[in-house]
């Protein structure tokens, strides 16, 4: 086994591209209650990017290594560490910082990924699939048959939203900037995917057979496009933003409140994550285990980087218009 592990590091807060650099260290060692994970794979989320440049509520202590999420095998366990099985594929929690080769974390907070599942896959099911099933348990109580509306219906979580909502039995409407978009979000079962405009409301109503009630709005973009999903609820409805792409406020009218007494909530995962209970962890990781084992829920991938990378592969992140996730792969 190496001595040496390398890992991603920044010591000041900036462009990632500038201030992050790779270094050598000794291989780690586990504590009591620990084990060693040898890192197999950890996307780039806008939230990395975020808390490199130092725009993200959670600021490590510096130098500090990135990475939110990301999955690997267990082969060390430590003492005191007999929940873990050397050879397990594991989640690692968002606190430690996955990208390096190698690290120690406290075996009892590591998820077990069930046979069947690749470890880049595993990588990310712990934020946006996470995510997307908390926003459609924790916020309306929907029946099937029921229909909500998401913007950035192409990004990760909301292709995991479409994908968790089509199991639910719910109808989605699904909106969009780019219409090349619409035939390939209906093939992962989209209902609805509409190009996002200032006719949306009348688009949604004529395409839900006169305007079937959507009490569910999902907002990750902020701006205009929150606006108009406000627009498209029923009366008494809820907007849940969990996200902001346009990096615009929400602006509510006057009347959207008084008249139609709408909710607006928020979620950030992490968040749900530290007060969650391991029983309601494990519970909803469960649902998604089963889910992708069957092949769904598979972020989409547009290229992997090795970690001694890290700088291209944080270019690369940066970039609109990609067509999936970047990703750091270890060997």
């Amino acid at each position: 086994m190496s001595k040496n592990i390398l890992a991603a590091v920044y010591e000041r807060h900036g462009n990632p591209a500038d201030v992050l650099y790779v270094e050598s260290r000794p291989w780690p060692t586990p504590a009591a209650g620990e084990a060693i994970v040898e890192m197999r794979a950890a996307p780039i989320n806008p939230a990395d990017l975020n808390q490199i440049e130092g725009k993200y509520p959670i600021r490590p202590e510096l130098p500090a290594t990135p990475g939110f999420e990301g999955a690997g095998v267990v082969v060390e366990p430590g003492t005191n560490a007999a929940n873990i099985a050397e050879g397990a594929l594991v989640i690692l929690p968002h606190n430690i910082g996955t990208w390096r080769d190698a690290v120690t974390v406290k075996a009892n907070e590591l998820v077990v990924v069930p046979a069947g599942i690749e470890p880049v896959h595993a990588a990310m099911l712990k934020i946006n699939p996470m995510t997307a099933w908390r926003l459609l348990h924790d916020y309306v109580n929907l029946s099937r048959g029921d229909w909500l509306i998401q913007n950035a219906a192409n990004s990760a979580a909301g292709r995991a939203v479409i994908q968790i909502a089509h199991e639910l039995g719910y109808k989605t409407v699904n909106v969009v900037r780019r219409a090349e978009l619409i035939d390939e979000l209906r093939s992962e079962g989209g209902d609805l995917v509409l190009v996002d405009g200032e006719n949306l409301r009348h688009q949604v109503k004529d395409a839900t057979n006169g305007g079937a009630p959507i009490r569910l709005g999902l907002n990750a973009v902020g701006g205009e496009s929150a606006l108009r999903l406000a627009n498209c609820l029923a009366p008494e409805s809820t907007l849940v933003t969990y996200g902001a792409m346009s990096l615009q406020p929400l602006k509510i009218p006057n009347g959207l409140l008084i008249f139609k007494d709408l909710r607006f909530r928020g979620i950030w995962i992490n968040k749900w994550y530290d007060n969650a209970t391991n029983q309601e962890r494990l519970e909803a990781f469960q649902s998604l285990f089963k889910m992708a084992k069957r092949g769904l829920l598979k972020t989409k991938v547009e290229k992997s980087y090795p970690l001694s990378d890290a700088k291209a592969a944080v270019t690369h992140a940066a970039q609109g218009k990609r067509s999936g996730k970047i990703i750091l792969e270890f060997d």
